[in-house]
């Protein structure tokens, strides 16, 4: 990877992470004081519909971090080692828990008539979606076991040729 696409990432990892903690710092509890305006009958919605948002953006914020890490790795050419997977498997489990934090939201909205059974439908299709993106780092995750092993096996044979000659 070229130092000019490092940096270009680097940047973008860098006004994403910064947006979700204006996210954070500043809309959610906008948010939470609109809600306080909610109508009588949608007040159990106010404080799990917070967590919910702070939840979702927590969990990108680590999928942030941990892909600037492997970024890091990338620059330094140490991603093909065992240390890679404890990122890779955090991504995994991140991503994971915003599909659940996804779906949190539909079971959330699904009693009453809060919103349409439509966009609680949409919201769970989203929820799968982001199962998917999970099942896709995880095959990525198997392809960097692969690259690992080899690059472990190649060093090895490189050794015993260094011995031989």
């Amino acid at each position: 990877m070229g130092k000019l696409t490092v940096l270009a990432l680097r940047a973008v990892l860098a006004g994403l992470l910064a947006g979700s903690l204006f996210v954070q710092a500043v809309m959610v509890p906008l948010l939470a004081a609109d809600l306080e305006g909610l109508n009588t009958e949608f007040a159990y919605l106010r404080v799990p519909l917070v967590v919910i948002i702070l939840l979702g953006v927590v969990t990108a914020q680590v999928v942030l971090v941990c892909v600037w890490r492997l970024v890091t790795m990338v620059r330094r050419g140490t991603v093909f080692s065992h240390a890679a997977f404890r990122y890779v498997d955090i991504v995994i489990g991140a991503i994971v828990a915003a599909a659940l934090v996804v779906f949190a939201l539909a079971v959330l909205l699904a009693p009453g008539e809060p919103v349409a059974p439509g966009v609680v439908l949409l919201i769970c299709g989203t929820a799968v979606a982001i199962l998917g993106v999970a099942l896709t780092v995880l095959v990525l995750r198997m392809l960097l076991a692969q690259a690992v092993a080899r690059d472990a096996e190649a060093a090895r044979m490189q050794a015993e040729l260094d011995e031989v000659i």
